[in-house]
C-alpha cells in the first residue's frame, strides 16, 4: 500500500513537471510575443516588479575551491524580491572589494553565472532566467578580460573598423562568461573637460561619436540577440550628461531644445538604429526636469518618435535621486512611480521600484503599467534565448583574452596615438639611442587603463617603459620616476635630471590617472569622492571633476627641470581629459597624447616613438589654452568668438588635429549633384612625404544663410585611409539629405534652399579645399 502511494505521488510530480515544461511560455516554437503574454498572465504582481529590479550582485556568489555557489544573500534577495536582473556580478575593483585573490577569473565567472541561473530556474515558481548586466565601456570590467582604450581614445582612432573589431571581442568575452548585457558605449558629448567622465565619452562632436559608437555596437552584435556572442547593448547616458554646469558630475545641464535636437540626440538615434536595445538615464537635470523623470525623453522621443523597441534602465540609484538629490519627489516610492510613468523600465540599484507593489495597491500606478515595463524586459530575455539555453560552456571561457583579442587592443592603441608637435623631426627615435624614461606615467600599470577597469595580473599591461625596453638594448634605457601625478612627497626630480644628462633623448610621461585604489572613498553610486587631502594619483574618473586643467603635483617642475638639461625632450600625456599643454607645446621638442590607451598602450606608444607605426590619431576634443575659454568646442554657432583681453579665443589644438611622420596634399575637389538634396563630394589625397602612413580626411559643411543661426562648421564625413609614399587616393563622400538638415524655427528637421560651404581638410582648423553646393 505504501509503495503504491509513493508511486502515485511520484507520478503526480512527474506529470506536474511535464505540464510545467509544456507551458506555452516554455515552448520555443511559439512566437515570442505569445510567450511573453502567456508568462505575464501567470506572474504575480510581486514577480513582475522583481523583473524590473536590478540589484548589485558582486556578493551573490561564494568561491569554494574550484566551485562557485550562490551566496545566502543571493538566495534571500531572490526569495524576498523575485529579482530578475543582476548588475556587476563579475565586477572587481576597490569599490566592490573584489580583487585578484577573491574575485572571479573567466572560468569561475562562467561557473558563477551558471550557478546563479540554475538556482533561480530550479527554486522559483516560474523559473524565469536572470539577465546579467556588466560594465563594458572599454572591455568587460572583470578579471582576466581584454582592456581596450577608453572611449576618448577609441574616438581618437577615427576608425569605425577598429571600433567594430573591439566590439566583437568585448561581446564574445562578456557572453563566454555567462553575462548578457553590456553597459557602454558612452555617447555623452563632452563640452567641458573639467567633467570627471570625459575619458568615457567620445569627445565633443555628434558625428564622430555616433559613427564610432555605431560601429562598436555593430561589433557587439548589432541588436541580433539570437547570435551566440551578441550582447544587449545599453547606451549611456540619456541625455546631455557631459555638459553639466561647471563640469560638475550630475549637476544641471544648460542646453537649449534646438541644441538638444541638433547635436545631443542624433548620436543616440544613430546608434539605436545600429542595434542598441537599451538606454540608460542620466543623473543630471535639463531645464529643471531630472533626466530619470522625463516622459518627454523616454516616452515621447525614444518610443513615439524613434519607435524604440528596447528598454530603459536607470543609472545607479538615479531614481532614488529624484527624491534624495533633485527633490522632485517626497518619498522613494513616489520617485519610483515618477520614473515608471516617465518610461523607465528597470531600476538599477533596485530600491525605488521595490515600492511599486505597494504603489499599485494604493492606486498610485496601475498593474497594466507594470505589465508594459516588465514585458519589455521579458521580450529581450526570450529574444536572447535564455529560456531555452540559460547556461554557458565553462570550458569555452578559456578563450577570453586570447592572443587575437590582445592584437585588436594593440591595433586600437596604435591608431589612437596623436602627435601634436614634432620639431626638427625629433621623432621617430633611432634604435641606437640612449633614452631616459621619466615621469609618473612612464611605468604605472593602472594609470594606462582608465576608470571601469578590473585588477590586472602582473605582466598583462604594457607600460611605456616596457614598450621602450622592447626596442632597445637594456643598457640603453634608464628609468627614474621623478614624481607622482599628485603626491608632492617622495619625489626624485634630481635623480631624473641626472639620468636625462646621461641620455641622448628624454621621454617623459605625465598627465593624470583614473586608477582607483583601496584608500579612496566611494559614494553609493560607485563614484569616487575627491579628497583634497588624498595623495593618490587619481585626478580623473567618475566623481573626480577638476577646477583647473593644469598638471598636478610637481609634474610641471619635473618638466622644466628636464628642459634645462638641453637634451631633446619628448613629452607624452596619459590623460582622461584634455589637460592644459601650453608649456609643453612651447618647450617640448615632440609632444603626444595617448589618452588612456589600454593594456597594450605602452607597446603602441613605443611603436610610434621608434617609427614602427606612423601616428595618425586625431583629437576628438579640443585642447583649451585656459579654463577661461570653456566651453571651447569647435562647432559653436556663429559668430566666431573674438579674442579676450589676455589671450586668443582659439584653443591650443582644435578638434580633428593630429600630425604624421609624412605629409599629405589635397587636390581636385569635385561636387556633383546626384539627386534632390543629394551630392557627391570627391577629392584626391597624395602622400607627398617619405613614409607610408594613414591620413584622416575630414569633410565639414557650413550653411551660409539660414533662418536659424548655424555652426561655424560641422563635421559630416571622414575617412581614415592608408596611403603609400608617393601615391594618391581618390576619396568620395555622399552628402545625404540628413547631412543638410537643420532644426528649424518650429523645432522640426528641415532642409532650407541655399548655398552650403564645402570644407575639406585634415582638421577643423586646417581646411585645404573649399567649394559650394547649392540646395534648390
Amino acid at each position: 500500500m505504501r509503495r503504491t502511494m509513493i508511486l502515485a505521488l511520484l507520478a503526480m510530480l512527474t506529470m506536474g513537471s511535464m505540464a510545467q515544461k509544456n507551458l506555452p511560455y516554455k515552448n520555443p516554437k511559439l512566437p515570442i510575443e505569445q510567450r511573453v503574454k502567456d508568462l505575464l498572465s501567470r506572474m504575480t504582481l510581486e514577480e513582475k516588479v522583481g523583473q524590473m529590479r536590478c540589484t548589485l550582485a558582486w556578493n551573490y556568489y561564494e568561491i569554494q575551491g574550484n566551485k562557485v555557489v550562490p551566496s545566502e544573500l543571493f538566495k534571500k534577495d531572490i526569495k524576498e524580491g523575485n529579482i530578475g536582473m543582476l548588475w556587476a556580478t563579475y565586477r572587481a575593483d576597490p569599490w566592490t572589494q573584489k580583487s585578484l585573490s577573491n574575485g572571479l577569473n573567466p572560468e569561475l565567472a562562467a561557473k558563477a553565472g551558471n550557478a546563479l541561473q540554475k538556482y533561480v530556474i530550479d527554486n522559483t515558481r516560474l523559473g524565469i532566467p536572470l539577465f546579467l548586466a556588466e560594465e563594458a565601456p572599454h572591455g568587460h570590467m572583470a578579471i582576466g578580460t581584454t582592456v581596450f582604450p577608453t572611449g576618448l581614445g577609441m574616438a581618437a582612432t577615427w576608425s569605425p573598423e577598429t571600433a567594430e573589431a573591439m566590439g566583437r571581442v568585448v561581446s564574445k568575452e562578456v557572453r563566454l562568461q555567462g553575462a548578457h548585457i553590456s553597459y557602454g558605449p558612452v555617447l555623452d558629448l563632452s563640452r567641458d573637460p573639467r567633467w570627471s567622465r570625459v575619458e568615457e565619452s567620445m569627445g565633443e562632436d555628434p558625428v564622430l561619436t555616433g559613427t564610432i559608437a555605431a560601429a562598436l555596437v555593430k561589433g557587439l552584435g548589432g541588436g541580433d540577440l539570437s547570435k551566440p556572442y551578441s550582447t544587449l547593448v545599453t547606451l549611456k547616458h540619456f541625455i546631455a550628461y557631459g555638459t553639466t554646469e561647471g563640469g560638475q558630475n550630475g549637476n544641471q545641464s544648460i542646453v537649449g531644445q534646438r541644441d538638444l535636437l541638433q547635436n545631443f540626440l542624433p548620436p543616440f538615434k544613430k546608434v539605436i538604429d545600429a542595434g542598441a536595445l537599451s538606454v540608460m538615464t542620466s543623473y543630471n537635470s535639463l531645464d529643471g526636469i531630472p533626466s530619470t523623470g522625463s516622459a518627454e525623453l523616454y516616452t515621447d522621443i525614444l518610443r513615439k518618435q524613434w519607435n524604440f523597441k528596447g528598454f530603459v534602465v536607470s543609472d545607479l540609484y538615479s531614481i532614488d535621486g529624484l527624491w534624495e538629490t533633485h527633490h522632485v519627489a517626497k518619498t522613494r516610492q513616489e520617485a519610483g512611480v515618477m520614473a515608471l510613468k516617465a518610461g523607465v523600465d528597470e531600476d538599477l540599484g533596485g530600491k525605488a521600484f521595490e515600492g511599486l507593489v505597494d504603489a499599485v495597491k494604493k492606486g498610485m500606478v496601475s498593474e497594466q503599467e507594470i505589465d508594459v515595463a516588465c514585458g519589455r524586459i521579458l521580450q529581450k530575455k526570450f529574444e536572447m534565448g535564455l529560456f531555452d539555453h540559460p547556461y554557458v560552456d565553462v570550458k569555452a571561457a578559456k578563450e577570453v583574452r586570447s592572443e587575437a583579442d590582445k592584437a585588436v587592443a594593440l591595433e586600437a592603441a596604435q591608431k589612437l596615438v596623436t602627435l601634436l608637435k614634432n620639431d626638427h623631426n625629433t621623432l621617430p627615435l633611432r634604435k641606437d639611442m640612449k633614452v631616459a624614461v621619466i615621469g609618473p606615467n612612464a611605468d604605472n600599470v593602472y594609470n594606462m587603463l582608465g576608470d571601469y577597469t578590473a585588477p590586472q595580473e602582473p605582466g598583462n599591461v604594457k607600460t611605456i617603459l616596457m614598450g621602450i625596453q622592447s626596442k632597445l638594448p637594456k643598457e640603453n634605457v634608464e628609468y627614474v620616476k621623478g614624481c607622482a601625478v599628485r603626491d608632492t612627497n617622495n619625489c626624485n626630480i634630481n635623480e631624473a635630471v641626472e639620468a636625462a644628462k646621461r641620455a641622448d633623448v628624454v621621454v617623459v610621461a605625465v598627465g593624470g590617472s583614473s586608477a582607483r585604489d583601496f584608500k579612496t572613498s566611494y559614494k553609493a553610486t560607485g563614484a569616487a569622492e575627491a579628497d583634497i587631502k588624498s595623495i593618490s594619483d587619481m585626478d580623473s574618473g567618475e566623481g573626480y571633476d577638476r577646477a583647473s586643467l593644469s598638471l598636478l603635483g610637481r609634474q610641471q617642475e619635473l618638466l622644466e627641470a628636464l628642459k634645462k638639461t638641453g637634451k631633446p625632450l619628448v613629452v607624452i600625456y596619459i590623460e582622461g581629459r584634455p589637460l592644459e599643454k601650453n608649456w609643453a607645446a612651447a618647450n617640448a621638442d615632440a609632444l603626444l597624447t595617448a589618452y588612456y590607451p589600454g593594456q597594450e598602450g605602452g607597446q603602441a606608444i613605443a611603436d610610434v616613438l621608434f617609427g614602427d607605426v606612423n601616428p595618425a590619431g586625431r583629437l576628438p576634443i579640443s585642447v583649451p589654452v585656459s579654463v577661461g575659454q570653456l566651453p571651447d568646442y569647435y562647432n559653436k554657432r556663429v559668430p566666431k568668438p573674438h579674442n579676450y583681453v589676455e589671450m586668443s579665443a582659439q584653443p591650443l589644438y582644435t578638434f580633428g588635429y593630429g600630425l604624421s611622420y609624412t605629409t599629405f596634399s589635397y587636390s581636385n575637389l569635385q561636387i556633383q549633384k546626384q539627386g534632390k538634396d543629394s551630392f557627391c563630394v570627391s577629392f584626391d589625397v597624395t602622400n607627398t612625404g617619405s613614409k607610408d602612413g594613414d591620413e584622416v580626411a575630414q569633410l565639414y559643411l557650413h550653411d551660409a544663410v539660414a533662418s536659424v543661426v548655424q555652426p561655424m562648421e560641422q563635421l559630416k564625413h571622414f575617412a581614415r585611409v592608408y596611403i603609400k609614399k608617393g601615391e594618391t587616393r581618390h576619396i568620395e563622400f555622399d552628402v545625404t539629405p540628413e547631412d543638410l538638415q537643420m532644426i528649424g524655427q518650429d523645432m522640426k528637421p528641415t532642409i532650407e534652399p541655399g548655398d552650403f560651404e564645402v570644407l575639406v581638410g585634415n582638421s577643423s582648423d586646417n581646411i585645404l579645399l573649399k567649394g559650394t553646393l547649392t540646395v534648390e
